[in-house]
C-alpha cells in the first residue's frame, strides 16, 4: 500500500441533518469517515490521516494528520452543525496541513464529503484543482444528499486534479448507506480496482459493522441492528468464521479416517489372494490393526495392572522398546482359581518322614549343614581337634 498523508473534509453544514441516509447525513459521513480512516492506518502503519470540518465560520482543523486512529475517531464524535460549506477555502486549508506532515515521504491526499449544495463558482473550483494537480495532490470526493447540483462542479473540479487517474468521484443515491458504496470503490481497493490491496482486510472488518453484514454469513442469520453496536456484530461475524472453520476441519478428519480404513482393507484383501480362506483376511486385517499391537495391549492393559507390572511398563516405553513380556495380564495377576494346588494330607506327610532317604535329602539343600558323605573328605586331622574339643567341654562341665 502506498505511503500516504491523508486530511478528510466532512461537511457538518445545516444540510447534514436531513434524514434521507440513515439516520441522518451527519451520522451516515461519520460511519463512513470512521470506517475510512480505519482502513487507511491499517494498511500501513505509517500512514497518517487527519480531520477537517468545513462548515462554519471558516473551514477548521480538528486533527492534523497522525497514526493514532483514536484521536480521529474522538473528533468525529465531537462535530457539530453550523453553518455552510466553503468548499474552495476548505480545499486549501487541507492542502497547507498536508504540506506540514511529519514525513516528507508520504504522499498528499484530500478527502472531501459533500453533502450540501457548492456555492462556489465552477471556474473557481477547476484552478484549485490545477493548483492542486500541480503539487502531485490527489483528491477523492464522495458526494451525497445534493448529487444532482453539484455533479457538474465536482466533475469539472475531478477533471482538474486528475492526474493519472489518482482522483476519483464516487457518488451515493438516496437511501443507500455511504460506508457500504464505499466499500467496493477505488477509494478502498487501490488505484488498481483489479486487484484487491492490503486495505482489504480493513474493508472486510468494517463491513461487518454496516447494514449488509447484517443480511447473514454462509446461511446463519444474524439478528440486531449493526449501527447500536458494530463491534458486536464483528464479534458474531468472526464468531461464525471460526465455527464454520470448526466443522470444516472435523468433517475432513473423518474424510481421512475413512479413507484409511479403505486402504487397510484393500491391502489385506489384495495380500489374502484369491486361494486364502476369508478367516485368514481376517486374521491379517485384525494383527494390521492399530489395536492388535504390543502398544495397544499395553495401553489397554494398563488399567489393570498393579504398581510393578506399570513400573515395568514405563521403563519398556522409555527404552523405546516394548516387550510383551513385561505385560502382565489379568490371568497372570490373579491366581488360577480352576487349578488350585492340591494340600497334602497327614498320610503323605507320614509317608515322607519314614521314607529314610528324604531327610537327608532335606538336610542337604540347607547350606549350614555339612552331610555325611562330605564329612568323610575332611581332614583327618580336623575331625581330631573337634574330638579334643567336645571332650575338653565335657570335663569343664563336670
Amino acid at each position: 500500500m502506498v505511503l500516504e498523508a491523508t486530511i478528510i473534509c466532512i461537511d457538518n453544514s445545516e444540510y447534514v441533518r436531513n434524514s434521507d441516509y440513515h439516520p441522518t447525513r451527519l451520522q451516515a459521513e461519520a460511519d463512513a469517515v470512521n470506517l475510512f480512516a480505519g482502513a487507511k492506518t491499517q494498511s500501513n502503519p505509517e500512514n497518517s490521516v487527519g480531520v477537517l470540518c468545513l462548515a462554519g465560520k471558516v473551514p477548521r482543523v480538528l486533527v492534523t494528520p497522525t497514526d493514532d486512529l483514536g484521536q480521529v475517531l474522538n473528533s468525529v464524535h465531537g462535530i457539530s452543525v453550523e453553518g455552510a460549506v466553503n468548499l474552495p477555502t476548505g480545499v486549501q486549508v487541507a492542502h497547507l496541513a498536508l504540506k506540514h506532515r511529519q514525513n516528507k515521504h508520504q504522499r498528499m491526499r484530500i478527502v472531501l464529503f459533500v453533502g450540501s449544495p457548492v456555492h462556489a463558482d465552477k471556474n473557481k473550483l477547476a484552478a484549485v484543482g490545477k493548483k492542486l494537480r500541480k503539487c502531485n495532490v490527489a483528491v477523492d470526493i464522495v458526494s451525497f444528499g445534493e448529487v444532482q447540483g453539484n455533479a457538474e462542479k465536482l466533475e469539472a473540479f475531478i477533471n482538474a486534479v486528475n492526474k493519472n487517474n489518482n482522483s476519483n468521484l464516487v457518488t451515493v443515491r438516496p437511501g443507500a448507506v455511504i460506508a457500504d458504496v464505499l466499500l467496493n470503490t477505488p477509494m478502498f481497493l487501490g488505484e488498481d480496482a483489479s486487484a484487491v490491496s492490503a486495505s482489504g482486510f480493513a474493508a472486510a472488518a468494517a463491513a461487518a459493522s454496516s447494514h449488509a453484514a447484517l443480511q447473514g454469513f454462509a446461511g446463519e442469520t444474524i439478528s440486531g441492528d449493526g449501527s447500536e453496536d458494530p463491534a458486536l456484530m464483528l464479534a458474531l461475524r468472526v464468531s461464525l468464521e471460526e465455527e464454520r472453520a470448526r466443522r470444516e476441519a472435523q468433517a475432513g478428519a473423518k474424510e481421512e479416517l475413512l479413507e484409511l480404513d479403505d486402504k487397510n482393507a484393500s491391502v489385506a484383501a489384495a495380500s489374502a489372494g484369491p486361494g486364502l480362506p476369508s478367516d485368514t483376511t481376517e486374521n491379517f486385517a485384525k494383527r494390521s490393526s492399530p489395536s492388535s499391537s504390543p502398544c495397544a495391549l499395553g495401553t489397554e492393559n494398563a488399567l489393570t495392572m498393579d504398581e510393578d507390572a506399570l513400573l515395568q511398563h514405563a521403563f519398556a516405553l522409555s527404552l523405546g522398546d516394548l516387550d510383551t513380556s513385561l505385560i502382565r495380564t489379568d490371568e497372570d495377576l490373579e491366581p488360577h482359581k480352576s487349578n488350585p494346588m492340591p494340600l497334602q494330607s497327614k498320610e503323605d506327610e507320614s509317608e515322607h518322614l519314614s521314607d529314610t532317604g528324604y531327610v537327608p535329602s532335606t538336610l542337604t539343600a540347607l547350606p549350614e549343614v555339612i552331610p555325611e558323605d562330605r564329612m568323610d573328605r575332611m581332614p583327618q586331622e580336623t575331625l581330631e581337634n573337634e574330638h579334643q574339643a567336645r571332650k575338653s567341654e565335657e570335663d569343664k562341665d563336670q
